[in-house]
């Protein structure tokens, strides 16, 4: 089966996305989610990376930073909008695929349902690979013409705590907390009384602890 890389997409044209893309809708910012995939500037560009800034002025509007990638070009691309201004969301496909196996600078996935294979470069998967185990279930390629541009990862994943201090009886009921380190080098704060070895829950959307798998 051939192997699909993101330079595929890079011989694609800015104009002939604009009339695949005709008709499609808009997303507001405050809606717009890591992943997604939106029309800046006719490109379609696929959102890495999301941070909110509350204004400090009263009746200030609330500004929403994306740090993106042009998913035709490769670059980097910074947007700053209002939480009511709105993009244009792309029409990308999504499929299901498992992990097969990571080198030094690619990850390489594996469609679950025609078998094909894709690789994506590990620079574009800083935000995901924290929670990226083998075997792990529920992620998604991003597909657009016939390229892998994008990785979705499930809203949750287990992992598994490979150091933290000893749990401290007695503290269930607090709100303290201490870091632990995962199996994947993620760094949470967790509950005093949780202890090495334990799986828990992770949010993938804000990194934070859920409860205990």
């Amino acid at each position: 089966m051939a192997l699909i890389t993101p330079n595929t997409a890079t011989r694609l044209l800015s104009n002939q996305f604009i009339l695949q893309s005709s008709g499609i809708c808009n997303v507001q910012a405050k809606d717009i989610k890591t992943g997604t995939v939106v029309v800046h500037n006719g490109n379609p560009v696929i959102i890495q990376g999301i941070s909110v800034h509350s204004p400090s002025a009263r009746g200030a509007a609330t500004l929403y930073k994306f740090r993106a990638r042009n998913v035709v070009t490769g670059n980097k691309v910074d947007l700053t909008l209002k939480g009511t201004e709105s993009l244009g969301e792309a029409d990308f496909s999504r499929r299901n695929v498992q992990l097969m196996y990571s080198d030094a600078t690619s990850m390489f996935l594996m469609d679950q349902d025609d078998y094909q294979q894709y690789e994506l470069p590990l620079e574009d998967l800083e935000d995901q690979l924290p929670y990226i185990t083998e075997g792990l279930e529920g992620m998604r390629a991003m597909i657009y013409n016939d390229a892998c541009v994008g990785l979705e990862v499930p809203a949750s994943v287990e992992l598994l705590i490979t150091e933290c201090d000893p749990g401290v009886k007695g503290n269930s009921a607090t709100s303290r907390t201490k870091p632990a380190t995962l199996e994947t080098g993620l760094v949470v704060q967790v509950p005093e009384y949780i202890k090495q070895g334990e799986k828990l829950k992770i949010d993938t959307r804000t990194g934070e602890y859920l409860s205990r798998a």
